[in-house]
């Protein structure tokens, strides 16, 4: 039984509707669950219709006022909102720690990565301008165009990144104008309660940012609100559709960012150390294998191949799992108890279809044998085509295949539905290009690079979704164009 931190009380949680907090909502409430020890710790007021409903008109009635607040001073809001969660770093982590057992060391970092993003995204406030195009002479016309926020944005998260998943999405959306009405995951309801508050405390007006716990009833709600122009979702496949099938009715435009099934293709001269610490740790080490774009299958030369398979082993088995308040931890549980058996499932039939277990495999028992942990798991022989090669497993799973040829390694890296996210490890530069155009992913990191860099538009194709979060595009996606012409 673990015995740390986590006994400490957790914070009451609370919606957040117009600058009201309300303690109780007509959705009930959640029994939120530690996943270290499978105890309840804490009651979650669940939104219903009508709390959907009070939020999207809060956000509909604020939002004519914060798009004309001037660019500049959205721009100090939003900075001043960014200072406020650095200097809140500490209770963050602790928040996000609570809220789904992630090692507080990782936490930390993703916090810094908020802070980022939010800085980023305000910086972009004030700098919206418009295109012009004139013909005088041969049309005499003078013509420009005008980016405009959209009005209310349903934005809708996943629970394995409460805060940044926050932050690639909320900065954006009002920096461009718009307000919000979010829905956090109630398995993670701690990170989304502080950002409320903090965000009231930097100044950003009552109904911008609207909070919203909830099942997905609520959140069917949120997406088929006429008042909500447009969604921005992070989750799964399954989900989306039901998301997009409701927008289609309503011609309302979303954005999409799912699961992954990234692949990871190590070339003969590639550096090992690097390419196995990376491959092992970014797998079945970070975040216990719960994050869409890790590089979850691991396509390898085949005179590498047994080297890298020994590596790979050696690094797993030193995983630290256990207790995420203990600085040394490095992988903590999984989120609960249905994810656990998810995942057993999935390395049992992986074990039938005749893939080589190389390491772990197994429900840590002991004194972790009440949280919903999971040894680091490797396979190889894994065939392309198999159920662990094909379908996200999202725990601490690892893929091993061999490839013979750049073709080969390359048809086995697209031979997914999916398309977020991939790595290669290379030191050839030509051949790193040629594989980069030919990949089928809407991002590839080379030699040990991290996503998820705010600068950099991040999303996919396939069943990995649509749109961008980051960079200019990121922005672009809370923005419509008006074309305008003056005779």
């Amino acid at each position: 039984m673990i015995t740390s931190t986590l006994a400490t009380p957790r914070p009451e949680v609370s919606l957040r509707i117009g600058g009201e907090k309300r303690h109780t909502a007509s959705g009930g409430t959640y029994q939120h669950i530690n996943p270290c020890d499978g105890t309840p710790d804490a009651e979650i007021p669940m939104a219903g219709a009508a709390e959907i409903d009070e939020a999207v008109e809060a956000a509909h009635g604020a939002f004519l006022g914060w798009r004309q607040t001037n660019p500049a001073e959205r721009r100090r809001i939003l900075m001043r909102f960014a200072d406020l969660i650095e200097q809140n770093t500490d209770d963050f982590t602790r928040l996000g720690t609570f809220d789904n057992g992630t090692p507080s060391g990782l936490v930390g970092g993703l916090v810094a990565m908020s802070v980022e993003w939010t800085r980023y995204y305000a910086g972009w406030a004030d700098k919206i301008s418009s295109d012009i195009a004139s013909s005088f002479r041969t049309h005499g016309e003078f013509s420009y165009t005008l980016s405009q926020p959209y009005g209310v944005i349903g934005v809708i998260i996943t629970w394995n990144g409460p805060l940044i998943s926050l932050a690639m999405k909320v900065p954006a959306a009002l920096a461009a104008g718009n307000t919000v009405v979010i829905k956090p995951s109630e398995l993670t309801p701690f990170s989304a309660n502080l950002y409320a508050d903090l965000a009231a405390e930097a100044g950003i007006p009552a109904g911008v940012i609207n909070v919203v716990p909830g099942s997905a009833e609520a959140g069917a709600r949120l997406v088929a609100h006429p008042l909500v122009k447009k969604v921005t979702f992070t989750g799964g496949p399954d989900t989306a559709r039901k998301i997009l099938s409701t927008c289609a009715e309503q011609i309302k435009p979303a954005v999409m960012e799912l699961g992954g099934k990234s692949g990871n293709i190590i070339f003969e001269d590639a550096d090992l150390d690097l390419a196995c610490g990376y491959g092992t740790m970014m797998s079945v080490g970070l975040m216990s294998g719960q994050g869409c774009a890790l590089p979850t299958r691991m396509i390898v030369a085949r005179p590498l191949y047994d080297d890298v398979i020994a590596r790979v082993s050696a690094i797993a088995s030193m995983i630290k799992v256990g207790d995420p308040f203990d600085l040394d931890t490095l992988s903590g549980p999984v989120v609960n108890e249905a994810a656990l058996e998810r995942i057993v499932g999935m390395i049992d039939r992986a074990k039938q279809d005749g893939a080589r277990l190389i390491t772990g495999g197994e429900r840590i028992g002991g004194d972790l044998a009440d949280g919903y942990f999971l040894q680091p798991t490797v396979f190889a022989d894994v065939d392309p085509n198999s159920e662990l090669a094909q379908k996200e497993v999202f725990g601490p799973v690892l893929s091993i295949m061999p490839f013979d040829t750049e073709d080969e390694a390359i048809e086995i890296a697209n031979r997914t539905p999916y398309g977020l996210s991939g790595c290669l490890f290379t030191n050839n530069l030509k051949r790193a290009h040629r594989v980069v155009e030919a990949l089928e992913t809407g991002e590839v990191l080379i030699n040990g690079a991290i996503n998820l860099g705010v600068h950099r538009p991040f999303g996919g194709i396939g069943i990995s979704g649509m749109g961008k979060e980051g960079g200019r595009q990121g922005l672009d996606e809370f923005l419509w164009t008006k074309s305008v012409s003056i005779a």
